[in-house]
């Protein structure tokens, strides 16, 4: 009635007790007057005083643990008892048998319930004499935290009771309070005297687990040799989970071989300890030994072990037949064997067999769920998970901090980031926002919904952080752009004790790759040496992508040649390659990823096919157009448009019209690239009418359109018909770039407009950048004008000093126009800023091989014979 009841309960239940005790003290009053002998007899018999004392003691225990689970200020049982325990008895005050208040103290939920029996027992004398109380309230005060108030009360019983147990307890109480004086509680356990035991190593070893203290957990390993416990059962079995958690397999195996008496938990502690460590078929080794050893079957704990195991190798006949194991014994019936399964088949894809285990469990709670949840997130199924969440909230469960940190994944996958921020608000509400795995989800879904800010907060608000903590926000300011903040909280996270890992390393060096600082990208790379990263594939696949992008080809190449590759190496370097004048080794790489039989994705295609592009090699790009139809049924968008800007800049406009009329979808890349090539052609019209088409099937133009549009007019001279569409941007709130005014000024220049076109320059809204100099150049070259192709080679010759082409462009014009002063003048500018000229190239085509001829170097041959013959 106690343990549960309401105020009024209470309330009543002291009202009976108080007028029984008002009562007996009455009566027992009047007995002394009239009949002092008859009164004490009738007090001691079984129906008197004896039964009333006891009674008094029962409900005085009661009282202190239901009382207790009340607000005291305002509770009015407190007032009541109060009120009667201060008035002064007659009798003496009541003992209480040690059987009742040990069974009191491990019943108690509160730290002041806790408290209130260790007073009693204090009152009653039974402390500091009960070593068996005192081991109970040691491991809840351990329980709550409260390690000075646990080892106070050992210091006072140890006095009285100097055993093995209690020390044992203290040791054992220092593990559940988390505070590192196991050792030295060790320590002065064996300075007093006491020998250890077969409980104190376990709990010593187990602390050493936790902690992973290797050193000190050998010494002890040695102790226990040296006193020979070293077969004890019980001590093995901690000492594999020792080994176990230090990494140390080898060991943690020896013992278990070495073990002259074994048990399941023997059995259970080697395979949880090779599953914890990632030898999952070792694990199911010991597994199936297990099984075909005579005495041993396997237990709950074997179950819930090892079919996470079955759920790392995909092995879903393993878990069939452990499943036909667990309904044979009657483990199905376990709530924690059916979470277990529904997670299982969930990791092996068999959401079917998750669903009706999930749906057959009849008492499920918030494992059951979140395991239903966790198994179809993890096949992809998200739009189920959402809906097994919302089913989860509809019968009344809620939500834990797994739920939050399973579904935000979810949403984030989903795209429902409005959803994210009310589970985040429901998580502020329930005050389980400070769990660190719901923080770092949010943290996530803010970056990928493009909140920085808000994940910044999120961040900033964690009273704990991990490594995760560190990397998800490191991936929320390199995802969002700002690089420079990336990289400085990497600074922060080692102030903070942090070490940063392989998933610091590959969010960081993109950020450095999209700045083009190859200065921070080698100091990453050196981090990532001292570290250790960097033969870490994911580390070393971010560093050669980065040295490719900042234009290090030589260090991107040699990252490549030290570390472990995978399809994505070569795919950086054949894509890197592609984009410079070595696209040769773009050519070399793709077929070296076909010795080596590896399989060619969309980005090695894409890349190769650049490389053809740029080479202009026909030949080499249709054999690998060939090689792609064979290798991919439906060839890919990017890949499709990949083939015709190689087809256009090879001059077949009419490959790149068969490629582009047999494209299933098209994108407006597609569209761009024939209205570019069209235009470079010469076929204006076509150009044209292809734009107006793409316009009228309700195609999605972009700035690059009017690009391609206005390009094909300035081949063509179309001057009014470019003008038309440069004035018709504004209307459709394309915003004219740098690119757009350059096509307008190389048209007005070709067209001899060279005022008009310097005008355009002079009005423009933004700063002109060499492209536009540079046509404006190249049209003053056509038509004569020194002026203005003065004026643009000043600006020219400051936005890109290095630029050999502009100083001979101006220099052969001046000497055109017998200005030789001005001539040498230009030649002694490029002397004195060490501007020299570069050697010329050229590809021919010969036999079926390009050759590349460049002034002074020896001839490069790109073989077609043999490098893309089919395996």
């Amino acid at each position: 009635m106690f343990g549960s009841g309401s105020y009024s309960n209470v309330y009543r239940a002291l009202r009976i007790f108080v007028n029984l005790n008002v009562r007996s003290a009455a009566t027992s009053r009047r007995y002394e007057k009239s009949k002092p002998s008859a009164a004490f007899d009738g007090l001691m018999n079984p129906n008197g005083f004896s039964n009333y004392m006891h009674f008094y003691r029962k409900f005085h225990l009661a009282l202190l643990l239901s009382c207790s689970k009340y607000n005291y200020k305002s509770n009015p049982a407190r007032t009541l008892y109060l009120s009667t325990t201060t008035t002064p008895c007659t009798h003496a005050s009541p003992t209480y048998p040690r059987s009742d208040l040990l069974t009191l103290s491990s019943s108690v939920q509160t730290l002041r319930q806790t408290k209130q029996v260790h007073a009693s027992a204090l009152l009653n004398g039974v402390l500091p004499h009960s070593v068996s109380l005192c081991a109970s309230l040691m491991l809840r005060y351990a329980t709550f935290r409260s390690p000075e108030t646990f080892h106070h009360l050992f210091q006072q019983t140890v006095q009285h009771c100097h055993t093995a147990f209690l020390w044992n307890t203290l040791i054992r109480a220092c593990s559940i309070a988390q505070v590192n004086d196991n050792f030295q509680a060790y320590n002065q356990m064996v300075r007093s005297g006491v020998g250890p035991d077969d409980y104190t190593f376990p709990f010593v070893l187990k602390a050493c687990a936790d902690l992973l203290e290797v050193k000190k957990g050998m010494e002890v390993h040695g102790i226990v040799f040296k006193v020979g416990f070293d077969y004890d059962v019980f001590v093995g079995n901690t000492l594999m989970l020792f080994y176990g958690n230090c990494g140390d397999l080898r060991d943690a195996k020896r013992i278990f071989d070495e073990m002259r008496e074994r048990d399941v938990v023997s059995w259970n502690t080697v395979i949880g300890v090779l599953s914890v460590n990632e030898c999952y078929v070792e694990a199911l080794d010991y597994y199936r030994e297990m099984n075909s050893a005579i005495g041993f079957k396997p237990n709950v704990v074997t179950v819930i072990s090892v079919l996470p195991v079955c759920a790392e190798l995909k092995d879903e006949l393993m878990v069939i037949q452990i499943h036909s194991y667990v309904v044979k014994v009657g483990l199905d019936l376990l709530v924690t064997t059916g979470n277990a399964l529904v997670d299982v088949y969930g990791k092996c894809g068999n959401v079917k067999a998750s669903k009706q285990i999930f749906d057959e469990i009849i008492q499920k709670n918030e494992v059951s769920w979140n395991a239903s949840i966790t198994s179809l997130s993890y096949v992809g199924h998200n739009l189920e998970a959402l809906n097994t969440f919302r089913l989860m909230i509809d019968v009344g469960v809620k939500p834990n901090s797994v739920t939050i940190s399973s579904m935000l994944p979810v949403l984030v996958e989903l795209e429902f980031f409005g959803v994210g921020r009310e589970l985040h608000c429901f998580s502020v509400r329930t005050g389980i926002e400070t769990d660190i795995f719901i923080a770092n989800s949010l943290i996530d879904m803010y970056a990928k919904s493009g909140r920085p800010n808000e994940a910044s907060n999120v961040f900033q608000e964690m009273d704990k952080r991990n490594i995760v903590s560190w990397n998800a926000m490191i991936a929320n300011f390199s995802q969002n752009r700002y690089e420079l903040e990336a990289i400085g909280l990497v600074k922060q996270m080692q102030a903070h004790d942090a070490i940063p890992n392989s998933v610091t390393f590959t969010n960081l060096l993109p950020a450095c790759a999209r700045l083009g600082s190859r200065r921070l990208g080698k100091e990453i790379h050196a981090m990532t040496v001292r570290m250790g990263s960097a033969s870490d594939l994911f580390v070393s696949n971010a560093l050669t992508d980065m040295y490719a992008k900042c234009g290090c080809l030589g260090l991107a190449r040699n990252v490549f040649n030290i570390s472990v590759r995978d399809e994505i190496s070569y795919n950086i370097l054949i894509v890197g390659y592609s984009q410079t004048t070595d696209c040769l080794e773009s050519l070399s790489l793709f077929s070296e990823m076909k010795l080596k039989g590896m399989m060619h994705d969309v980005v090695s295609f894409m890349g190769v096919i650049s490389a053809c592009a740029n080479l202009t090699a026909i030949k080499q790009g249709k054999e690998i157009h060939g090689f792609l139809v064979r290798k991919i049924s439906d060839t890919h968008l990017f890949v499709a448009n990949s083939l015709l800007d190689f087809y256009t800049k090879c001059g077949r406009i009419d490959l790149a019209a068969k490629v582009f009329y047999c494209m299933p979808s098209k994108d407006v890349a597609s569209w761009n690239t024939m209205i570019l090539g069209y235009g470079m052609l010469g076929e204006l019209n076509i150009a044209i009418r292809l734009f107006e088409k793409m316009r009228e099937e309700g195609v999605e133009y972009d700035s690059v359109s009017y690009i391609a549009v206005l390009s094909s007019c300035s081949h063509g001279g179309l001057v009014e018909k470019g003008k038309k569409y440069f004035e018709e941007m504004r209307t459709q709130n394309i915003e004219p770039t740098e690119k757009h005014y350059a096509c307008m000024v190389d048209l007005l220049g070709r067209a001899g407009l060279m005022e008009e076109a310097a005008e355009l320059i002079k009005g423009m809204p933004i700063v002109p950048d060499a492209n536009i100099w540079g046509a404006l150049l190249g049209a003053c070259r056509i038509h004569g004008n020194l002026e203005l192709a003065s004026w643009a080679a000043e600006h020219l010759f400051e936005l890109k000093p290095d630029h050999s082409g502009y100083y001979i462009l101006l220099s052969n014009m001046y000497a055109e126009a017998g200005r030789w002063e001005e001539v040498n003048r230009v030649r002694e500018l490029m002397k004195s800023r060490k501007v020299k000229k570069d050697c010329a190239i050229s590809w021919v085509q010969v036999r079926d091989q390009a050759h590349a001829f460049i002034v002074g170097d020896a001839m490069e041959t790109l073989n077609s014979d043999s490098w893309l013959a089919e395996s």
